[in-house]
Parts: C-alpha cells; sequence; structure tokens
C-alpha cells in the first residue's frame, strides 16, 4: 500500500509562490541570439530543469525571440525585445513581449506536416514546432506590445 504524505498548509503556499524570476532584454539583432541562450540556460540550471527539457524550452524559445528579430520591426529599424522567465510551483513561464508589428502567431494555421517541403508553403513550422514543445503559447496585444507567454510543466522538479 503506497504512503500519502500530507503536505503542511505552510509548504503547499509556498509552492504556489515564484521561486525565480529573471528577465533580458534584447535588441532586434539575431547576433545577440546566445546571450538569450545563455540567460535560458542559467534560468533553467537555477530553476533544476533537466537537460532534454532545457533544450526543448531553448529551442521553442529561440524560435520565437528569432522571428521577433527578423520580422517584428521593419527593416533598418532598431527595437527590443524582452524576454521574462519565471518557475511558479511546477511551471516554469517565459514571457516575450515587443513594441513592432502586431502579429499573432496562435492564430496562423498549423503547418501540414504530411506534405513534403517542396508541397508546403513558406512559413508556419516554427509555431508549429514552438506549441509541440510548450504546453501553452498564449498572445496578446497590450498597450501597443506584443506578448506571446510560452508555459511548460515541469516534471520531477522539487517544489
Amino acid at each position: 500500500m503506497e504512503e500519502q504524505k500530507k503536505v503542511p498548509a505552510s509548504q503547499a503556499a509556498a509552492s504556489s509562490e515564484v521561486r525565480l524570476q529573471r528577465q533580458i532584454i534584447l535588441p532586434n539583432d539575431v547576433q545577440e541570439v546566445p546571450r538569450m541562450a545563455e540567460f535560458i540556460e542559467t534560468v533553467c540550471d537555477e530553476a533544476g530543469v533537466d537537460m532534454a527539457t532545457a533544450m526543448q524550452l531553448n529551442l521553442a524559445i529561440e524560435e520565437a525571440v528569432v522571428n521577433v528579430m527578423n520580422y517584428a520591426y521593419p527593416a533598418g529599424t532598431q527595437g527590443e525585445v524582452s524576454l521574462s522567465a519565471s518557475v511558479q510551483g511546477d511551471t516554469i513561464t517565459f514571457v516575450l513581449s515587443d513594441s513592432g508589428t502586431p502579429f499573432d502567431p496562435t492564430a496562423q494555421e498549423d503547418a501540414d506536416t504530411s506534405l513534403s517541403a517542396e508541397d508546403r508553403p513558406i512559413g508556419g513550422l516554427g509555431i508549429f514546432l514552438v506549441k509541440q514543445l510548450m504546453d501553452s503559447v498564449i498572445y496578446e496585444r497590450t498597450e501597443g506590445k506584443n506578448i506571446l507567454t510560452l508555459t511548460k510543466k515541469l516534471v520531477g522538479i522539487p517544489l
């Protein structure tokens, strides 16, 4: 028979508190991707995220950030991409925001991966990948900003 442990109310409340919060602001320049990757790696290390999940997070977030860097601002225009990370309970959340052209990547149809690369229209594969790797992808346009919230449940992380 499996023994069940009762979690004290104070510990249960603590598990829903934000236990990690970080932010980085990058210029819209793909040369900054290594800094972003280092930021994600640091967050994952501090949160105790396993290597496989950390790699998935890095891939999904890099895809989203590079799309903003390449497409959110008109060519030759400088802009910023803000990336914040937080861990609350067993969930890690990354919030990507920019002041670029309004664009809801979640409104795009999923790429038809049953078609060959030659038959598939260009575009859409990146957000499809992000949706596959993350548990939740939510877009909103607030106060002139694109805000993309990416969340993932963490398995085996102590609360």
